[in-house]
């Protein structure tokens, strides 16, 4: 039987697994693998400018294909730049398969030249990961990986490839199935839990729907609204579930949480019944946890045994994936007679409607109008700060957009890497990256992957010269002490006990046109349409608008900390 070299069956393995895409950075460790590669047709290569972004947007391409994300980096630092992203992606459930080069098994453990232990550092912060020590179990081991990726909670997978392994010679043959002892996710729904569920919602006079990220994971957004539309039981979610219904649907109430709206906390306070689906209830949606929904028992279906009472105590405990429950629910569930419910939340609607403060300035509110009304498609993804939590009270998520961040690890840098990676999967839909002035530095250098792959990403920037969302906590309860937040700092404002600060640094108009991107800067309201349409029409090159916005703008409501639901701190 012929036999192959370990870096040949890999590219074999990839190409048998349907990967049309691999982000790779190269190095010593890689670089024979990066030559079978460059010898092949039809996966395209990126080659981002850092590993952290390389996974980021591998990320991204995952969440908004549905496919698995696939990348490829060296030993030492290459494997260790991927920590943030395989954080962010086990966090928000994103099927990665990361490959990592590494030095020949003999150097292993003597400190060699770019060796780290990469699967133990990153042991807690990944689905499953392996070191191959035996060439003959390669191929079985890359089957794996992209069966325990994309299967029961999705998660980033971690194969370290040492170079001599990969250079050995073997057989040819890749798996056609995987039979993994102890790994069995479980996606049918157990019927009884379910229709046990379903009793109490029928007979609950306040019953509230609350979607997670899991909806949205599990494409499960158009039989969710059918199962609302029958009910007509109203739907709060999580940030990551923002989109699982159209916020534009009537029984949509709002985000809740931390930033979430009036209507959507009071609706959790005050409901009987809380039908949860696809969320792990962390601290960013409970508040105090003895004060979290305390006149309601709790439904939970989640796919992963763990979620479930890991927080939350719950009453009816059901394991299933989230769109095979939904489908069963569709089946059974009738009209749950909500009228005098649904006008008690209009109530708290028209109390404290969901809005900013009018300004003489430009403001955030006048950017999400214009991408409101200009795109009726498009990919939304955002950076961590003030403007995201904004992104997700006041974007319109429809049948048509979807709207991904770094939801659980709250990455900053995540915003333009995760826009490039979104437009490489989906190249005929729009993509708006959404990034502070703060976050967006912080992989700024990406600009040139999105001009050289000729990626027509439209890049905007909150340029509040703060880091905001850190800057809005010293303004509420720090007194006004802009500790490390100011973006102008530095020699000149130490000088003068910060009377005096510098120009803002850098130019992004100018930076945008050093790397061959359009650049845009609006300070004005009239000027914000014009810009997103002459954005438009770069078809083969990213553009960045700089929106000019004041410091003092801040994201309401807001829970204070260590607060309950209903300790909101309202705009004023």
């Amino acid at each position: 039987m012929k036999q192959i070299s370990g870096n040949k069956l890999l590219v074999k393995a990839l190409k048998e697994e349907g990967v049309e895409t691999l982000f790779g950075y190269p190095g010593a460790c890689t670089i024979d693998i990066s030559d079978e590669l460059y010898r092949q047709n039809g996966i395209d290569i990126i080659l981002p400018r850092h590993e952290q972004a390389l996974v980021h947007e591998a990320d991204a391409y995952a969440r908004t294909t549905g496919k698995v994300g696939v990348c490829l980096v060296t030993s030492g630092p290459g494997a260790t730049n991927l920590v943030t992203g395989l954080a962010t992606a086990n966090y928000d459930s994103v099927p990665l398969v990361c490959f990592t080069g590494q030095v020949a098994r003999h150097l292993i453990g003597n400190d060699a030249f770019q060796e780290v232990d990469i699967v133990g550092i990153t042991r807690s912060i990944t689905k499953y990961g392996v070191t191959v020590r035996n060439r003959e179990d390669l191929g079985r081991i890359i089957k794996e990986a992209f069966y325990i990726a994309r299967t029961g909670r999705p998660g980033p997978v971690l194969i370290d490839l040492p170079k001599d392994v990969m250079a050995e010679l073997g057989s040819a043959e890749y798996p056609k199935s995987v039979n993994i002892r102890g790994y069995k996710p479980n996606t049918s729904v157990h019927m009884g839990q379910l229709k046990k569920a379903l009793k109490m919602l029928q007979k609950a006079k306040k019953p509230l729907f609350l979607a997670g990220g899991g909806v949205n994971i599990a494409h499960a957004n158009e039989i969710f609204t059918t199962v609302v539309e029958k009910t007509q039981v109203p739907v709060v979610t999580t940030v990551m579930g923002r989109g699982a219904i159209s916020t534009k649907h009537p029984l949509f109430i709002g985000n809740l949480g931390m930033h979430g709206s009036y209507a959507a906390n009071m609706a959790v306070s005050n409901c009987d019944l809380l039908f949860s689906i696809g969320t792990r209830f962390n601290d960013r949606i409970t508040g105090k946890l003895h004060e979290f929904a305390p006149n309601a028992q709790i439904v939970h279906i989640d796919i992963d045994t763990a979620s479930i009472s890991r927080n939350i105590h719950v009453d009816v405990p059901i394991v299933a994936d989230a769109k095979e429950a939904i489908t069963k629910m569709a089946e059974y569930v009738t009209n749950c007679g909500t009228k005098k419910w649904l006008s008690e939340i209009e109530g708290w609607k028209n109390e404290h409607p969901l809005t900013m403060k009018n300004r003489p300035l430009m403001g955030p509110l006048d950017i999400f109008a214009a991408i409101n009304e200009q795109f009726d498609d498009a990919i939304i993804v955002t950076d961590v700060g003030q403007h995201q939590m904004l992104t997700s009270q006041f974007v319109d998520i429809t049948e048509k957009r979807q709207l991904i961040m770094s939801g659980g690890l709250g990455t900053m840098g995540y915003g333009l890497p995760g826009a490039i990676g979104a437009q490489i999967g989906n190249l005929d839909t729009p993509v708006i990256s959404i990034s502070g002035d703060g976050g967006v530095q912080m992989n700024i250098q990406e600009l040139a992957t999105a001009v050289l792959e000729e990626l027509p990403i439209i890049c905007c920037i909150f340029n509040n010269t703060y880091l905001g969302m850190v800057r809005q906590w010293q303004k509420l309860f720090y007194g006004k002490r802009y500790a490390m937040t100011n973006l102008r700092a530095g020699a000149l404002s130490r000088r003068t006990d910060g009377e005096e600060y510098p120009e803002y640094t850098p130019d992004f108009v100018k930076l945008a046109e050093s790397y061959g991107a359009k650049g845009i800067r609006v300070s004005k309201r009239e000027e914000i349409a014009a810009a997103f349409e002459e954005a438009k029409k770069n078809k083969k090159r990213p553009t960045i608008i700089e929106f000019l916005i004041d410091p003092e703008e801040m994201v309401y409501p807001m829970i204070k900390p260590g607060g309950t639901l209903a300790d909101m701190i309202m705009d004023c």
